[in-house]
């Protein structure tokens, strides 16, 4: 009974920590007056745990408040020296690798270019373990210094005990791919560094509902539109990948990079946007990167310098408004979501020029009461929104351990980040 006695204090011990943490990251500095009631926490309780936070380097002073007829009120808030993290996004088009501080601020970046390997996972592995190698010494960010490694990837991944993350993902031929093992086989890193790895859409929702245009929705359906399309469902605090790109829009239409008929992505994906464009007669400029040749059908579709809009390339862009409009209707009725935001770097070009065409469509085909109660718009993080979601992972992990680095890591809890934790706070 004394040992369970133990554990139970250590664990609430560890929850109290997370709570005020959790509380100074995301609503800014604060003074432990105001902590009290912000977490139902004891002001007895916040002393106590401001201390240790304080003792262990995770909390500092960020200046005081005037209070009326009193001394001032010191300001506390995370110290950005706590750790580093590092996210990346395995792309369609490259590799991204940037570590951050603990507030996220970006101090190094390498971006790898995916060339004719392609998906090849020995050379993406290579990439991934260049890349953390390249920004690490840029930073002079020492290796011991890391909370955790996140990373964004295409396709559905699922957790094995004996190996860590397993991706699978049949548009770019990865069959079971224990990627977590391999990289650890081929990394310097301390094996005492933790790797998250998830899927990519999952990354960038959880970042724009922590920083960006998500924050304060209860419930949002977040779309990543790059070479692919992919989606993320966000609900009570948790987050959930969803296949959505391979949603059928067409029966026996064209094939998609998955092998089968009638995918969404096999109609609003860029790769296969470009594609129907050529197709239509169209002509995107040769030997430059996908982002490239979307930026001058845009262009075609959408001139800027006063011309007449190509008709090929409009109408091709107008249809990709449609396609896009009928896959957001359906995630509309059967989620019910009360945003749906838009990312990617091919969902920031496109919903810059066709974004009220895509809310069109989708009022079009959408049941009309949870279309009446859905907002459409932009992502706010822009083209890093993947990477630095993927930071938010061991970010997360962070403070589900209230902070200490010598403790398993426990299920990280759902970010309902202002509530106190009921039943698990020491009064």
């Amino acid at each position: 009974m004394d040992r369970l006695s133990r554990r139970t204090v250590s664990d609430l011990r560890r929850a109290n920590r997370a709570v005020i943490l959790q509380q100074l990251y995301f609503d800014g500095p604060t003074s432990r007056q105001a902590l009290g009631p912000l977490t139902g926490l004891s002001s007895g309780s916040v002393s106590n745990v401001v201390a240790e936070l304080a003792a262990d380097g995770l909390v500092e002073e960020a200046g005081s408040l005037d209070s009326d007829g009193g001394r001032p009120r010191i300001l506390l808030r995370v110290s950005p020296r706590s750790g580093n993290l590092i996210g990346i996004d395995v792309g369609e088009t490259r590799v991204r690798v940037e570590v951050f501080d603990v507030t996220l601020t970006e101090l190094a970046r390498a971006d790898i270019p995916l060339t004719g390997d392609g998906y090849d996972v020995a050379v993406i592995a290579e990439h991934i373990r260049s890349g953390i190698e390249r920004v690490l010494a840029e930073a002079g960010v020492p290796a011991d210094d890391l909370l955790g490694i996140g990373i964004g990837v295409p396709g559905v991944v699922e957790r094995v005990p004996e190996s860590g993350a397993v991706v699978h993902c049949q548009t770019i031929g990865w069959d079971a791919v224990p990627l977590e093992a391999l990289l650890r086989e081929s990394s310097q890193l301390p094996s005492t560094v933790p790797y998250f790895i998830d899927n990519g859409a999952k990354t960038l929702g959880q970042a724009e509902m922590w920083f960006g245009a998500g924050r304060g929705a209860r419930s949002a359906a977040i779309v990543l539109f790059g070479t692919g399309v992919g989606a993320c469902l966000f609900a009570d605090g948790k987050g959930r990948a969803l296949e959505w790109g391979h949603l059928t829009v067409q029966a026996g239409g064209r094939t998609c990079r998955c092998g089968a008929p009638g995918c969404l992505e096999a109609y609003a994906g860029a790769e296969s946007v470009l594609e129907r464009w050529r197709e239509a007669g169209g002509q995107p400029p040769r030997h430059v990167d996908e982002e490239t040749q979307l930026t001058a059908l845009l262009a075609a579709a959408c001139p800027t310098d006063g011309t007449e809009p190509d008709p090929v390339a409009y109408e091709v862009m107008a249809k990709t408004a449609e396609y896009l409009g009928a896959g957001l209707s359906d995630l509309i009725n059967l989620f019910q979501p009360e945003r749906i935001l838009i990312g990617g770097w091919a969902g920031l070009q496109f919903g810059s020029r066709f974004l009220d065409d895509v809310r069109k469509h989708t009022t079009k085909y959408a049941l009309s009461y949870p279309a009446g109660k859905a907002t459409i718009a932009l992502g706010k993080l822009g083209p890093d929104a993947v990477t630095v979601g993927a930071a938010t992972l061991p970010l997360e992990d962070f403070f589900a351990r209230g902070g200490r680095r010598d403790t398993p890591a426990q299920k990280p809890t759902p970010p309902a980040w202002r509530t106190a934790l009921e039943g698990r706070v020491l009064g």
